[in-house]
């Protein structure tokens, strides 16, 4: 490791990554809400991807909100980073977390807020929905104090810690659909190849026979004139 004073006190090819789960978890009503047309009760949140305390290193993160809340952006200074509120459209939430090292640059996440089931699942009767991404924060050449700060986190809750989503289970599927799509691609290429060499084979096929046609009747070969 080395301490580069020359750089502003940062650790020069240090690299630590932070895991993270940002989304929104929506629960219907089940019809609007008579009052102000509601449909949905929602939260966006930020957490930890391991059972870890971001506070130890995380100063804030702000939510900001589409314009029709009153009080459109929201800061929240200590677990858990969220926001609840009720509504019956979606939009996009900007999400920006700041350390506590100012040094650090704030990360910025954009989250389409969803609320309505689509896809296969547009006729599932449920009334809650987990919309939820896998993230990390990469704390490139990280200052001595930010480097204190990330090394020194503590569990956040005692016990099991889960998500909404199982990101593991995700993760070998989608490794599983590459694999399948590179497998079918290999046979694809493999396949046009064959055909790319039948079709070699077969014109030159054709160009052999029309050139024993030609040698056996020169009329051809000197474009139909008589001799």
């Amino acid at each position: 490791m080395d301490y580069a004073a020359d750089t502003g006190g940062r650790f020069k090819g240090v690299t630590i990554v932070k895991p993270i789960v940002y989304g929104n978890i929506a629960r219907y009503f089940g019809k609007k809400r008579e009052e102000d047309g509601h449909t949905h009760q929602w939260t966006v949140y930020v957490k930890p991807y391991r059972n870890e305390d971001m506070s130890s290193y995380v100063k804030k993160v702000h939510f900001k909100l589409h314009d029709s809340y009153a009080n459109p952006n929201r800061v929240v200074s200590k677990p858990p980073y969220e926001v609840t509120e009720t509504g019956w459209g979606e939009f996009e939430i900007v999400i920006k977390i700041y350390f506590l090292d100012q040094n650090e640059r704030p990360m910025t996440l954009y989250h389409a807020l969803k609320l309505f089931q689509t896809g296969p699942d547009v006729m599932l009767v449920k009334k809650t929905l987990v919309s939820e991404f896998y993230e990390e924060i990469v704390f490139q050449d990280p200052t001595l104090q930010m480097q204190s700060y990330l090394s020194t986190t503590h569990p956040l809750t005692i016990g099991p810690w889960k998500h909404e989503t199982d990101f593991e289970e995700k993760k070998e599927k989608t490794l599983q659909n590459i694999l399948n799509a590179k497998n079918k691609i290999r046979y694809e290429i493999a396949d046009l190849k064959d055909r790319l060499k039948l079709a070699k084979e077969t014109i030159a096929k054709f160009k052999g026979e029309i050139g024993k046609v030609q040698i056996s009747n020169p009329a051809i070969s000197n474009n139909g004139a008589s001799l």
